[in-house]
């Protein structure tokens, strides 16, 4: 599946495609992914019907802030593509080291995080809605190892 950039023309599907991976609490929508995408350093990567990420950079680190797969969609490897094209992605913008956060409840997620190299650094208490932990992961981003970006 193609990855392109995702811009403010985006926002609507980005929004609809978060609401039918998240459950409802969790769920952005138009105004919260607008208002991300217009981030200092923010970024967004999109395919189109499938899944997004959102990411940003800011002083030698990145973040993801969301990365959205439709169920449709999932366990096809799309999850893992949109995370190391954002990897490479903020690695070219400046970034050594690329932190998420994941609920420790969802286990597909950690194991595609873990599966890309993602190591835990730290634990946010009930920081979801249902209660559950997140978990504080962090990717390193050796030049070496990330491949230039797609045009």
């Amino acid at each position: 599946m193609t990855l392109r950039a995702a811009g403010a023309a985006d926002v609507p599907a980005l929004a609809a495609l978060h609401a039918a991976a998240f459950p409802p609490a969790e769920q952005w929508g138009e105004v919260a992914i607008g208002a991300m995408l217009d981030l200092p350093g923010g970024f967004g990567l999109l395919a189109e019907g499938a899944g997004f990420v959102l990411a940003r950079v800011a002083a030698g680190e990145a973040e993801i802030l969301t990365l959205a797969v439709h169920p449709d969609h999932r366990r096809a490897g799309l999850g893992g593509a949109l995370l190391a094209t954002a990897a490479v992605g903020a690695a070219a913008r400046g970034a050594a080291e690329l932190f998420l956060e994941v609920s420790e409840r969802n286990a597909a997620a950690r194991a595609l995080y873990a599966a890309a190299g993602c190591v835990e650094v730290g634990r946010r208490r009930r920081y979801y809605a249902d209660g559950a932990d997140a978990l504080v992961l962090r990717l390193d981003l050796a030049a070496d190892s990330r491949e230039a970006p797609p045009n």
